[in-house]
């Protein structure tokens, strides 16, 4: 069996759980929830990762698979789930890559608020990487709601749990001022099963 070490907070990690639900396989996957943080990595992680990142997928016929986007990938391609369709790759893959970096924006804003002591935060640092987000945010409302309307595929999925940690983390910040059509969007995407069942907690 698989093992895919998680932490229910970590929306990189969600995207693989949600990959596995949606391909309705999670009888073949087991989760291992790890205790790991930027500045104390969970021992049990380094083995098979030794940059101590998560997630982290464990298999018994190869070495581990790293990476988010590796991990979905491989997934994909093990379950037959055709969330990156060849017809669209370059589209899918962009808006994945356009979701993990709202997400690396997010993830170091939190970092600078959760870990750094409060005389040492950077707010000029937490506004450019906001700056950042938003600007993210604001071409998917211009320029990708189309792909959005289109069928679901890991670029949807990879978005849908960005916004969710932005929700997470950021709610005072409320991306959803002045970009409508993205939120009926979120709306629609946050009640399918695999999205609700790994809600950040």
């Amino acid at each position: 069996m698989l093992k895919l070490l998680v932490s229910p907070a970590s929306p990189f990690a969600r995207k693989a759980r949600v990959l596995i639900r949606e391909a309705g396989r999670t009888a073949e996957v087991e989760e291992v929830q790890v205790s790991t943080s930027a500045l104390a990595t969970d021992a049990s992680i380094l083995p098979h990762n030794p940059t101590g990142r998560i997630p982290v997928l464990i298999r018994d016929d190869g070495p581990a698979v790293i990476d988010s986007r590796v991990i979905c990938r491989f997934l994909d391609a093990r379950f037959g789930s055709n969330l990156y369709p060849e017809a669209r790759i370059w589209e899918v893959l962009t808006l994945e890559a356009l979701a993990d970096g709202l997400l690396d924006s997010a993830l170091s804003m939190a970092y600078e608020t959760r870990l750094r002591p409060e005389e040492k935060r950077f707010p000029d640092w937490m506004d450019a990487q906001w700056g950042k987000v938003s600007q993210g945010l604001d071409a998917i409302e211009d320029r990708w709601m189309a792909h959005l309307a289109g069928p679901i595929d890991m670029g949807h999925l990879g978005l849908a749990c960005a916004l969710g940690y932005l929700d997470f983390r950021h709610g005072p910040r409320n991306w959803r001022d002045g970009r409508p059509k993205l939120t009926a969007w979120d709306e629609r995407m946050a009640a399918r099963p695999s999205l609700s069942a790994t809600k950040p907690a």
